[in-house]
């Protein structure tokens, strides 16, 4: 998800790699662990189902719709794209028969389907239910348009060939590329069925049962057309908000995975003899963003004050660590890495603590009241309130006060975007994607975004970022954010911060499950294809 979007999803698990763009937030409350018979240690390899301890409750399966993280890891091993991602972050084919065909300055690609590959009903999936899956957001207004509303037209020509015509040369379209087929006849009897009592997909898993707040459960589809076969039988899926409460499950051999590891429970779970964290680093970012609207913030001298006010490296490593890692511009580490992007530059550019600068830069600014009392916004989210108090307390070192509220998400959606400094100075927030640049700069930085799922309202690289978006010369692109991202860290729209791991509790006994950079974890690989071993 992403531009369109007070489609401001009911987001997030804790963890932060889905094959969406969007808004790091969390959702109601997830109500207690229902036992129901299933053990992750069942005799027979052919009947072990994994037990699975969530963040949060699912909310829906229908991939044309849903927009949090715990839905999306159901739904993930029911549905498939034309393209997957590898244990890494790079697209190979999946119901695709092999890479597709670029042509017309990179606005035309030709994909084609498998041969043999079939939806859980035993219809083939055709050409005619990729157009549908990918025209389906936008003609329903979803709030997924911003998914695929780079293209202009889908055309099925024949039974397993379909092309994509898009409005420019979209750099980013191999991700998404990887968006969920369905199939268009069984969704068009009954879409609310088919988004809560029986998903069907092309995936390993079928769709079993599902009660909101209590479990979620899925069984291996035994016809599944593709390689390698699930060895698991199946997964249950059950929601335990609390961290103390989904570690003691671990413990006690309740769950067989618990996902989210917070910073403080980490040396619980590396004591138990008989579990390890299995983790990687997601494809996320957290930030301080300042409003550049109106008010004090909006003067990037008064910006760079702040960023005196305080250590962001000591706040990270306070709070943060081994949870996550410090970040030091808008892109995950994956994404620097494969791009080869100047880290180390940025890396230069967050100041020290130095709160005496600070203060002179602030008292001699005519931007700042001599009375001012800064407000910082926050979701409900201990990690990122502890950036916001760290703020704080050094502007209150600086000589000016500063509040941190913590809002519910929806008073926090509605006050992020206003652009109104009686509703904030600075706020507090993360973002997940694909792993390209566009996901982590269109979203902020394009005017278009400004008010939409962007508080800063800054500007200034706005044309810079829309030029990368529509080009499929990668040097252009990567020279594009190179300039624009180093202009942004400088003038501090955004104060960077971390990002975090998908980090998950792993009983001994449980083989092969492996956590992934995008897709949050997974099960059913020829790389990594779990089973439970006897205790």
């Amino acid at each position: 998800m992403a531009v369109n979007e007070k489609d401001k999803r009911r987001e997030e698990s804790g963890t932060s790699g889905v094959d969406r763009r969007s808004v790091l937030r969390g959702i109601g409350a997830a109500g207690t662990v229902s036992v129901l018979g299933f053990t992750g240690t069942a005799g027979a390899q052919g009947d072990q189902v994994l037990n699975l301890a969530q963040v949060k409750s699912p909310l829906e399966f229908d991939p044309i719709v849903l927009n949090d993280v715990p839905s999306a890891q159901v739904a993930g091993r029911i549905f498939e794209g034309l393209y997957r991602y590898d244990q890494s972050t790079t697209t190979v084919p999946e119901l695709a028969a092999g890479e597709a065909k670029v042509s017309n300055g990179g606005k035309t690609y030709v994909v084609e389907i498998k041969e043999g590959a079939t939806f859980q009903n035993g219809d083939p999936v055709t050409a005619e239910d990729v157009k549908y899956s990918f025209e389906a957001p936008v003609n329903e207004e979803t709030e997924n348009v911003s998914e695929v509303n780079m293209i202009d037209t889908v055309t099925a020509e024949d039974q397993r060939t379909v092309r994509f015509d898009l409005k420019y040369p979209f750099g980013a379209f191999n991700h998404t590329l990887t968006w969920s087929i369905v199939p268009k006849n069984v969704r068009e009897q009954d879409k609310e069925a088919f988004n809560t009592k029986k998903p069907v997909g092309s995936g390993p898993f079928e769709f079993d049962n599902w009660q909101e707040g209590n479990f979620a459960k899925i069984s291996r589809w035994e016809d599944y057309w593709g390689e390698p076969k699930p060895q698991l039988a199946g997964i249950r899926f059950v929601p335990i908000e609390e961290p103390t409460t989904r570690v003691t499950t671990l413990r006690n051999g309740e769950n067989d995975v618990i996902e989210e590891i917070p910073p403080k429970l980490y040396p619980q779970v590396r004591g138990m003899g008989d579990a390890s964290i299995e983790e990687v680093l997601g494809i996320g970012y957290f930030y301080l963003a300042f409003n550049c609207k109106n008010g004090p913030t909006a003067d990037p001298e008064v910006r760079e004050a702040i960023d005196y006010t305080f250590s962001m490296d000591q706040a990270v490593s306070n709070f943060i660590e081994p949870t996550g890692e410090r970040q030091y511009s808008p892109l995950p580490q994956p994404v620097v890495e494969e791009w080869g992007m100047p880290v180390d530059k940025w890396k230069q550019i967050p100041h020290d603590k130095n709160v005496d600068k600070a203060k002179s830069m602030l008292d001699g600014s005519d931007s700042v009241p001599d009375d001012w009392n800064a407000k910082i916004i926050v979701p409900p989210d201990d990690k990122r309130e502890q950036i916001g108090v760290t703020v704080a307390n050094g502007l209150k070192e600086a000589g000016y006060n500063a509040n941190v509220q913590r809002l519910d998400w929806g008073a926090f959606l509605d006050k992020y975007v206003s652009g109104d400094p009686n509703d904030y100075n600075m706020y507090t927030l993360g973002w997940s994607g694909v792993p390209d640049p566009d996901s982590f700069t269109y979203y902020f930085f394009a005017e278009e975004s400004h008010g939409v799922t962007d508080g800063t309202f800054y500007g200034k690289i706005s044309d810079q970022i829309v030029s990368a978006r529509e080009s499929n010369d990668r040097a252009e692109r990567k020279q594009l954010y190179v300039d624009a991202i180093t202009t942004m860290l400088q003038d501090r729209a955004h104060l960077s911060a971390y990002n975090l791991k998908n980090s998950f509790g792993v009983k001994q006994y449980v083989q092969d499950f492996a956590a992934h950079p995008v897709g949050s974890f997974t099960v059913a690989e020829e790389y990594a294809n779990t089973s439970l071993s006897s205790q």
